[in-house]
């Protein structure tokens, strides 16, 4: 393994008929970010961001049925209008979390004609958490969020 290769990694790779920079917006926007953040038919309750290494992210889920899941989690990296680095591993203030499950990063690479290659990694510290985000459906709930993600960025 190289390096630069994560062993317990699940990516999603799409090309987004959107810019990046609208696409950066809806990722860190808490208004846009309830539009499409979450597989339709769940939704966003709440979205807090404060987008600087080391801010807290607050995002919470709820479920058809009304089940709410609160994420906390901080940034790691914030590179406008082109790369996301945040993690479950600690929350506000550095304060490690109970259990971390994974490391999101986000990366908008510009492409001709005002789209973007969009790729999503989720980089676990176990083989059995990332095995465990796969049956939840990894996949096709980031892939889904992805086509939500370009429908509200196309919007703006």
């Amino acid at each position: 393994m190289k390096a630069n290769e994560a062993q317990h990694e699940l990516v999603l790779e799409r090309v987004l008929d959107a810019p990046p920079e609208k696409l950066f917006r809806c990722w860190t926007e808490p208004e846009l970010m309830k539009q499409w953040f979450v597989p339709r038919p769940w939704t966003i309750a709440h979205a807090e961001t404060d987008l600087r290494p080391g801010g807290a992210s607050y995002v919470v889920m709820r479920s058809p049925e009304g089940r709410e899941f609160p994420n906390r989690g901080v940034y790691l990296e914030v590179v406008p209008n082109r790369r996301l680095v945040f993690t479950d591993a600690y929350t506000a203030g550095w304060v490690p979390s109970d259990k971390p499950f994974f490391t999101a990063i986000v990366e908008l690479e510009p492409l001709e004609g005002g789209r973007t290659r969009y790729t999503a990694r989720a980089r676990h510290w176990r083989r059995e958490d990332m095995e465990a985000h796969e049956k939840m459906g990894f996949h096709e709930g980031w892939g889904q969020c992805a086509t939500q993600l370009e429908e509200v960025a196309r919007r703006l």
